[in-house]
């Protein structure tokens, strides 16, 4: 078969979907040398990613993510290719492309937290009139979790027997590092004096970012602890979590650490480095569509503490303890009472690294290839 990728969002150092679709293109051509793979990628990627591979050939779509010209500019070059199956890695597709395609749904997150980046009304529109048709049109959906089914099947009316759950997985990289110069040298870079808790990935709405600031205030009055949120300082949430920072006294007026640093954007080592260092991952996320960062903790041998809502009780099972996120109170009493705990907290530290075997990058993408044959003529 002649079967198309959407990679514009490829990256192994993105998160959440840019993994995916690296994970995805990466594990099939260790796997498949027989269909021929069309993979559309905008610039710089476009001119980065090398194949071996003689049946995985890079095209250029150059066309921005939910904008005109992903509708009629990327729609032009699929068309060029007259490929037997398309699979888009994202919601954001063409919605006049009329050839046989299968589209991953992540997460139903704009339909519950728009956040500040949608702001208009037009905007919005377009999200709800793409998302529609595109599940309406596909062959066959993708689902990252039950949850996120479950949500597909509510809020657009999508028949379970449309949808297919396949589960993302954990990359070999995330893991216990032994290398003790390294793991203090990380430390010496981010002023990190104290045991921590940590929050990896990006800043909005549905993150929760101020809950857990508020949460960790009332942890600080028991605790002699440091909070670790990386992320984007540039992000257009920083103004307020930083003012929500200073108004607890986590920062000074002139933003700096008080106990809780925010060391920005970190590369995959520092990140791998991060959750083999912190006390605790805390994951407050009142949406999430898989929830992949308590698995690279527990995967690195880092006790989780986790919201209660959405797909993350499916995804994390029992090696977690759970917090309401509309709750600092309750947040902050859960991971309190695991810091308190020492019989409960080795346990979930040795468990979580055997748990997170069962979500695999390879397992995913052979269960995807399973899925494109099912489209062999």
């Amino acid at each position: 078969m002649k079967i198309g990728i959407d990679c514009r969002m490829y990256s192994s150092q993105f998160t959440g979907i840019g993994r995916y679709v690296y994970e995805l293109v990466e594990n099939l051509k260790l796997i498949d040398n027989d269909n021929e793979y069309y993979l559309f990628f905008n610039h710089p990627e476009f001119d980065n990613f090398q194949s071996a591979n003689k049946n995985f050939h890079k095209v250029l779509a150059d066309s921005k993510h939910y904008s005109f010209s992903e509708q009629f500019k990327f729609l032009r070059v699929l068309n060029k290719y007259q490929l037997d199956l398309m699979h888009f890695t994202h919601f954001n597709a063409p919605i006049l492309y009329n050839r046989p395609y299968i589209v991953t749904i992540h997460d139903l997150t704009l339909h519950f937290y728009p956040g500040k980046k949608v702001k208009s009304f037009l905007g919005r529109l377009a999200y709800h009139i793409v998302i529609r048709t595109v599940v309406k049109r596909a062959k066959q959906i993708i689902v990252v979790s039950r949850a996120t089914g479950k949500d597909l099947q509510k809020l657009l009316k999508v028949s379970l027997n449309k949808m297919k759950v396949i589960y993302e997985g954990v990359n070999p990289s995330f893991k216990i590092i032994t290398n003790k110069s390294r793991l203090e040298n990380t430390k010496r870079k981010y002023n990190i004096e104290k045991p921590f808790l940590l929050y990896t990935g990006v800043w909005r709405d549905h993150k929760n970012i101020i809950g857990l600031l508020k949460a960790f205030k009332l942890i600080r009055e028991k605790h002699d602890f440091q909070l670790i949120i990386t992320g984007r300082k540039d992000s257009i949430y920083a103004e307020e979590i930083f003012n929500c920072a200073k108004s607890l006294g986590l920062l000074n007026q002139n933003g700096e650490s008080l106990s809780v640093i925010f060391p920005g954007l970190v590369n995959e080592n520092e990140l791998i480095d991060l959750l083999n260092l912190a006390y605790i991952y805390v994951f407050p996320s009142f949406y999430e569509g898989f929830g992949l960062p308590p698995l690279e903790a527990m995967q690195s041998g880092t006790p989780v503490a986790v919201s209660n809502s959405s797909c993350i009780p499916e995804i994390c099972g029992k090696n977690a303890v759970y917090f309401n996120p509309h709750s600092p109170k309750d947040m902050a009493k859960t991971i309190e009472a695991l810091i308190n705990d020492q019989e409960l907290y080795q346990k979930l530290a040795k468990d979580g690294i055997e748990y997170t075997k069962k979500f695999s990058w390879s397992k995913m993408t052979k269960e995807t290839l399973d899925l494109y044959k099912n489209f062999q003529s």
